[in-house]
This record gives structure tokens, C-alpha cells and sequence, in this order.
């Protein structure tokens, strides 16, 4: 600043007035400072401007899994948000590892982040950080933070998702439907899990224990799971996953068994990943928006972080089910 002064001629009160407030400045001498700064490579000093401000501009993105391509679609909504907004994105990948979560979680509380978005159900901080935690700016995607906390999160409704799903199978003539889960301490897997027995259960159709497998939301759970179900002597004709990930194993066990799609077992995931519409057979599954799901939680981050209201805890969006060639009529 001093350089850009010296060479116009004016105070370094002046440039910093014409860069900040240029209303403030003579067009004639605001011109003159940004020609200054435009010769010079001028470059605002961010350090001691976030210092100034008390903000570090820098969000912390937590994931459980980020070869998961959902997770890497919010992500992107994450990122594209907070460059508009004049933020840059730490991310970090913990492979389900709850120590990992909190090493990331600590950098807001240390004041090297500003805020915090969760993708995942655990509360992120020791149980000793707990209250100062409550102060911090933090949204949760897809799932609700456990305990009691009031954070905010984005989802879809993923009951009402589920009873579409099984609305599905059913008007295809099945009656013996089996899941395949993530783990079971998710709020996600219950909702999905719930909206799936409700509509059975309204059509008085029994659901059996021996067909609900639990693993993780991974294309190895689908196919070991997958495998489990093949090999029991009254197996289900149609098989809900509970993700894509975990349907695209399903099929591979499936198809390693000699089996057929749709025609021996009709396969449902659920996330809408890019690759579900190019799979041979295409999988039916449930579209969630995770780019706009990534985006909004990025705005209502920012918004917590500048102390402005926001509308509501929980804020649902759009979901589709897209039937493809992987779901058909029940087996003769």
C-alpha cells in the first residue's frame, strides 16, 4: 500500500479508502489508485485481514468417505457455494475413524476454521469440548447429529423415499423384498428401513429378519451381503439397497452367480450416482439433489457464521425415484 501511494501521490489512508470504500474517494483519484494497483500487482494481505476481522475465510468439510461419489457430489456443492462466498474448503476424509473427526473438528474450536459441515450422524467433539461446541457454526448433511444438539442439517425425506420404493416392488408383483443396509446406528438406515416395513406392513405383507442384512455403505457390503442372501435356500425376489455403493456390489454377487437382473432378482439403490444410468442392467434408484443439498449447507453456514437467523433446524429436499431396467415383474 505504501508502493500505491508513493506512486500516486496520495495518503495510504487514501488507497485503503478507494480499495474498501471507493465512495468515499474522488473518481479521479480512485482511478489513479487502481492503475497504481493494477502496475504494481498490488495483492491484499489476507492474513492480516482475516486477523483484522477475526475470521479465517476457511470451512472444514467432514467426511466419512470421500471415494463415495454421493459424498463427493455434496462436496461440490460445498466448494462452488464457498468460492462465492469468499471461503476456501479444508476437507477432511476420516475412513469412519471418530478420532479423525474430532482432529478436524478442533480447528474451529482453535480458530483456524470458521465453521464446520458434518457429513456423517456423530457428534464431531469430545465430550469434554461439548458445551463450547454448542456455540460453534456446524451443519449436518443427509443425517442429524446424534444426541441433543440443535444443529441444522439438509436432508431428503428418506421414510417417505423408502415407501416409494417399496410401493415399487410391490405394484411389480413382490412379496419377498430384502434389504441391504449401511450401519445400523443411522438415523438414515432406520428412516429408510422404516418407510420400507410400513408400506409391507400395509399390504400385510411379512418382512423377514433373515433378508435385512447390515454392513456399511460400500460396494464390498453389497456383494458379501449380497452373497448371504444368494445362498439361503428361500432368498427374496427383490432387493432394496440402501445406497448405490452398496447396489453395485449386489449386482456383481449377483451376476458372479450366473442370475439374471431383473429377471431372477430386481436390484433398488438409492443416492442417484452418475454411473447408476450407465450400468448394464441401469439401476432403479432414488435421486437425492447432493450438489444443491452441498450448496445449501454451505449458505446456511455462512449464515451462522455472521449471527444471521435462519429459518429452520431441518430443511428436506426434492428427491425423484427413477425406475430403470434393474427392477421388473416378480419371477415365475
Amino acid at each position: 500500500m505504501r508502493k500505491v501511494s508513493q506512486m500516486v501521490g496520495v495518503s495510504t489512508a487514501t488507497v485503503s479508502r478507494a480499495l474498501k470504500n471507493p465512495e468515499m474517494v474522488l473518481p479521479e483519484t480512485r482511478d489513479k489508485v487502481l492503475k497504481a494497483v493494477e502496475a504494481l500487482g498490488y495483492r491484499p494481505n489476507i492474513l492480516a485481514k482475516n486477523f483484522s476481522s477475526g475470521k479465517t475465510q476457511t470451512v472444514v468439510v467432514i467426511v466419512t468417505d470421500l471415494t463415495n461419489p454421493f459424498f463427493s457430489r455434496i462436496v461440490q456443492g460445498v466448494e462452488e457455494e464457498a468460492q462465492k462466498l469468499g471461503y476456501s474448503v479444508l476437507l477432511g476424509d476420516t475412513n469412519d475413524d471418530i478420532n479423525r473427526e474430532r482432529v478436524y473438528a478442533e480447528m474451529v474450536l482453535n480458530n483456524r476454521a470458521d465453521g464446520l459441515i458434518q457429513l456423517d450422524h456423530l457428534f464431531p467433539f469430545a465430550d469434554k469440548d461439548k458445551e463450547i461446541a454448542k456455540t460453534v457454526p456446524m451443519v449436518s448433511v443427509c443425517d442429524a447429529i446424534d444426541g441433543d444438539y440443535a444443529y441444522p442439517y439438509i436432508t431428503i425425506d428418506n421414510f417417505a423415499a423408502s415407501r416409494d420404493v417399496a410401493k415399487h416392488l410391490i405394484s411389480l408383483g413382490h412379496t419377498k423384498i430384502g434389504a441391504i443396509a449401511g450401519r445400523d446406528d443411522s438415523h438414515v438406515t432406520s428412516d429408510r428401513l422404516g418407510g420400507l416395513m410400513r408400506v409391507m406392513q400395509e399390504h400385510s405383507i411379512p418382512f423377514n429378519q433373515d433378508w435385512f442384512m447390515r454392513g456399511g455403505y460400500t460396494k464390498q457390503c453389497g456383494k458379501e451381503s449380497m452373497e448371504k442372501l444368494l445362498a439361503l435356500a428361500d432368498r427374496p425376489t427383490a432387493v432394496y439397497c440402501f445406497s448405490d455403493e452398496i447396489a453395485i456390489g449386489a449386482i456383481k454377487a449377483i451376476k458372479n452367480h450366473g442370475l439374471r437382473i431383473p429377471e431372477d432378482i430386481s436390484i433398488v439403490g438409492f443416492d442417484n450416482v452418475d454411473i447408476c444410468e450407465y450400468m448394464d442392467p441401469s439401476l432403479t434408484t432414488v435421486d437425492q439433489p447432493a450438489v444443491d443439498m452441498g450448496r445449501r449447507a454451505m449458505q446456511i453456514l455462512f449464515q451462522l457464521i455472521n449471527g444471521e437467523p435462519i429459518q429452520s433446524i431441518t430443511e428436506y429436499k426434492p428427491y425423484t425415484l427413477l425406475v430403470r431396467d434393474s427392477t421388473g415383474p416378480v419371477p415365475n
